[in-house]
């Protein structure tokens, strides 16, 4: 039989618990580097090794988006779509927010007042700008249908803001009066954005876990026939990744909940994929298949002329079916051959899209209810 001191009895059976909340004892290894990654700096700088782990992807991403600027730009001139451009702002402000934080949390000293405070700030307005996001996809993936105008357009972006803005204001009022134990870093004055604590953390990611589960077995559910469903498999995909992306992240922040500290290492890696990579995915599934397309955007457009009575905001959505039937331009976000159908489009429907570019005038007659009319033989 092995003699145990009271030193090492000690040291083998104190809990996890204690390292995590009182932060009076060194960390086991797994937390230690998890939670090290967070605020260790570069050697000779006071650069931290998370900000550049979240810079790095953004600034690539940025340079991606500059070099496409002017066909991005000539696209969107030529669309009458309104919601490309919402889409497109969306991820160009994203993008900057996010490498604006890293740059600035480089520079500022954490440990101070101010400089926490600054950096809680750029991390909650970060969070603001993801979430309006990731909320207007979703409401115009299921209500475009009814948004026939550049007004509902903004009125949907007004009221995502307002979502974003209750739920950042939340977040940051809990991380400046009650921080989390979690992410106090020992025999030292910083404490690390902890996302509005592990009880708020869980909580949200559980709710967006249930919004988007439900939001993805809509199409096997009785309300597909009442609802105007989005059929592009590409927008399930961008749904079931949030799905399994807020269900991970509720089992991380589930686990520092009750203590546990491998919880750390799952949140931290759901973090580094939501701040990098949400806005890169909300581009390759909504925007590069319609900046991709070599046609001028007016071969899947319609608009009712000025003299036709319709105002000049109102912008011809999938739902509405034109008098050329032809393709709008929302129809690369949402809309393809059926349910869960491939993101590409069918050759031959692109081909006979093509074919019925020719405007009225230019056709010598057309059906309606099975009644053929002619023009006069002086209008040919």
């Amino acid at each position: 039989m092995g003699v145990f001191s009271h030193k090492d009895t000690e040291t083998s059976i104190l809990p996890e618990t204690t390292i995590i909340h009182n932060g009076t004892q060194p960390m086991p290894n797994q937390e230690a580097f998890c939670k090290l990654i967070l605020y260790i700096e570069i050697p000779n700088s006071r650069v931290q090794v998370w900000d550049v782990v979240l810079l790095i992807p953004n600034l690539f991403f940025l340079i991606f988006l500059a070099v496409r600027f002017n066909r991005a730009r000539l696209k969107l001139r030529a669309t009458s779509s309104p919601i490309f451009m919402a889409f497109y702002g969306l991820v160009v402000m994203n993008v900057i927010i996010s490498i604006v934080r890293c740059l600035v949390s480089m520079c500022v000293n954490a440990t101070d007042i101010a400089g926490s405070y600054v950096d809680t700030i750029l991390w909650v307005s970060v969070r603001f700008f993801l979430l309006s996001t990731e909320i207007s996809v979703v409401i115009f993936g299921l209500a475009f249908g009814h948004l026939d105008s550049r007004s509902s357009i903004r009125h949907v972006l007004l009221a995502t803001s307002f979502i974003s803005l209750a739920f950042s204001s939340s977040q940051a009022a809990l991380e400046v009066l009650s921080p989390d134990d979690n992410f106090k870093v020992a025999n030292s004055d910083l404490t690390l954005f902890g996302h509005g604590g592990m009880l708020f953390w869980f909580i949200s990611s559980v709710t967006f876990t249930t919004i988007y589960l439900c939001i993805l077995i809509l199409p096997w559910t009785r309300l597909r026939e009442r609802l105007a469903l989005p059929t592009k498999r590409s927008f399930y995909m961008y749904i079931l990744i949030l799905v399994l992306l807020n269900m991970v992240q509720s089992v991380g922040s589930g686990l520092l909940l009750y203590s546990v500290a491998e919880g750390l290492c799952v949140v931290d890696v759901t973090t580094c994929l939501y701040f990098t990579l949400f806005t890169p995915l909300v581009y390759h599934t909504f925007l590069s298949e319609f900046f991709g397309v070599s046609q001028p955007s007016i071969m899947f457009s319609y608009k009712a002329q000025v003299d036709d009575g319709v105002e000049d905001d109102i912008v011809s959505l999938p739902h509405q079916h034109s008098f050329s039937s032809l393709k709008t331009d929302s129809d690369y976000i949402y809309q393809g051959n059926n349910v869960y159908d491939s993101t590409q489009f069918d050759n031959r429907a692109m081909a006979d899209n093509s074919f019925s570019l020719q405007s009225p005038d230019s056709i010598a007659g057309y059906s309606l209810d099975s009644q053929t009319i002619d023009l006069p033989t002086n209008c040919k």
